[in-house]
């Protein structure tokens, strides 16, 4: 498609202005980034197959009831989706200890929770986006306390079905980062819409098997095979094209 205007850059995706009046088109970047872009990186394909990843989950969750911001994928590295007020948390779930709650909390890896919790933290790369209170977020007026309601709910929500899409194909959902954000709808109401991606890049995913990582963690630790992992998740899935990632480079 015709290129449009750049209206914003970040790590790992760029929105330009869509071809209609709120909408946008997101593209996908293969540039990795990891602890607040200090390692950067890139992954060859990643951009390819995050958008198709985070096409298969969203339209999944739409199937359920989960409003989102997708309309459709234009490409192989552009999705069309509805222009959003970005609500500035980032929405963490959690069903098994790893990352930065076990080092926080100085427990091993691999525990798992009796049950789910859902965290928040600040959206702001210059303080390291840091883990707030639901009370931080109602008292600073990043959200009101119905909106809270209403994305707590949906993460959980969100929780379930991936946990059982991933189940399905031999992987542990072990944790996952989302936003969310303001869409005024066709009536003229303003409701809360699950936005950004999910992906390799948002989510911790291991082989239930071996609990080998699949996710962007191989990045992170320097564990290699990093392009493999992304394929392997999008393969599972069934949407890593036919050929693999040459006949689309």
């Amino acid at each position: 498609m015709a290129r449009r205007r750049k209206l914003y850059e970040g790590k790992a995706k760029i929105l330009y202005e869509g071809p209609k009046p709120g909408t946008l088109i997101q593209y996908f970047k293969d540039d990795a980034t990891a602890f607040n872009a200090q390692k950067k990186g890139s992954i060859s394909g990643k951009g390819v197959l995050n958008n198709l990843i985070s096409e298969r989950i969203f339209t999944g969750l739409e199937t359920i009831g989960i409003p989102t911001h997708f309309i459709k994928r234009e490409n192989m590295r552009e999705q069309l989706i509805k222009k959003v007020e970005i609500i500035p948390l980032e929405v963490i779930v959690r069903n098994v200890v790893a990352g930065s709650m076990a080092k926080r909390l100085g427990i091993d890896e691999g525990m798992v929770l009796d049950r789910s919790i859902v965290e928040l933290s600040y959206k702001n790369d210059d303080l390291g986006d840091p883990l707030v209170a639901p009370e931080h977020a109602l008292s600073l007026g990043w959200v009101t306390e119905e909106e809270l309601d209403q994305i707590t709910g949906m993460a959980l929500r969100v929780n379930d079905f991936m946990c059982g899409l991933f189940y399905g194909v031999g992987i542990l959902l072990v944790d996952f980062k989302l936003e969310f954000g303001r869409y005024i709808d066709g009536d003229g109401e303003e409701v809360i819409i699950l936005a950004d991606e999910i992906s390799p890049d948002t989510c911790r995913l291991w082989d239930l098997k071996t609990m080998e990582k699949l996710d962007k963690d191989r990045f992170r630790r320097d564990l290699g095979r990093v392009e493999e992992a992304y394929q392997e998740i999008a393969r599972r899935l069934g949407v890593l094209p036919k050929g693999g990632l040459e006949v689309v480079k």
